[in-house]
């Protein structure tokens, strides 16, 4: 209950910052905002900017919505996923209101998913925070860098990726797309091992495995 009181307050608080710039959906806005961590709110209630971006992505992630006609507890939810394109842009609209700075990864780890269960994420917003952390978390443990800025990075990066596609496809055809881009986000140092050393690129790969296996098998 005392964590029931904190979160409500923080609700007022948030809807009173709201409420004067988009009066007509604030409550909406406020009820997708308090989905987000505690901790974070707590900072968008200190930092303008940073309650101005989430606010965005939460317009944006209605406009989505809006313009498939529906909500995301609709009733006819198949027609929101006419596409799986579609149906990974809303989600990403969703998961990126979490800031976790890995959107973009999550959604896909998301979609692997069967259709039916990443329906569900958008109807149930506590299930999508447990998965969004429970996705974070695999992607941290697997030291995921956060972007590769340099562009002659970036293609050396692509021609590994294609040398190691082809390997990883010989031990997991299946995975091999999913793998090779987890591989990828290891240290850069290691990677070169991994064309070079048969063991310890079978290894990468069963690690790997275990990682899908178990977000999947969580879910």
């Amino acid at each position: 209950m005392e964590g029931e009181g904190a979160l409500e307050a923080l609700g007022e608080q948030l809807y009173g910052l709201i409420h004067p710039k988009h009066a007509d959906i604030a409550g909406k806005l406020t009820g997708m905002l308090l989905e987000l961590p505690g901790p974070a709110l707590s900072q968008m209630l200190q930092d303008e900017a940073l309650l101005a971006e989430a606010l965005e992505k939460a317009l944006r992630a209605l406009d989505k919505q809006l313009e498939s006609g529906k909500t995301p507890s609709s009733a006819d939810e198949d027609n929101v996923s006419g596409s799986s394109d579609s149906l990974g842009d809303q989600l990403f609209e969703l998961v990126d209101i979490y800031n976790t700075g890995y959107s973009q990864k999550i959604t896909g780890m998301l979609l692997e998913q069967h259709k039916d269960a990443v329906l569900k994420l958008f109807s149930e917003p506590t299930l999508l925070e447990e998965q969004v952390n429970l996705a974070l978390k695999t992607l941290k443990e697997y030291n995921v860098e956060t972007c590769i800025s340099d562009s002659s990075d970036t293609e050396d990066t692509e021609r590994l990726g294609e040398k190691l596609f082809l390997l990883v496809e010989g031990l997991d055809p299946v995975h091999a797309t999913d793998i090779t881009g987890m591989l990828l986000e290891m240290d850069p140092s290691t990677l070169p091992k991994l064309l070079t050393n048969n063991t310890t690129l079978e290894m990468a790969v069963r690690k790997a495995q275990a990682a899908l296996e178990t977000f999947k098998s969580s879910n």
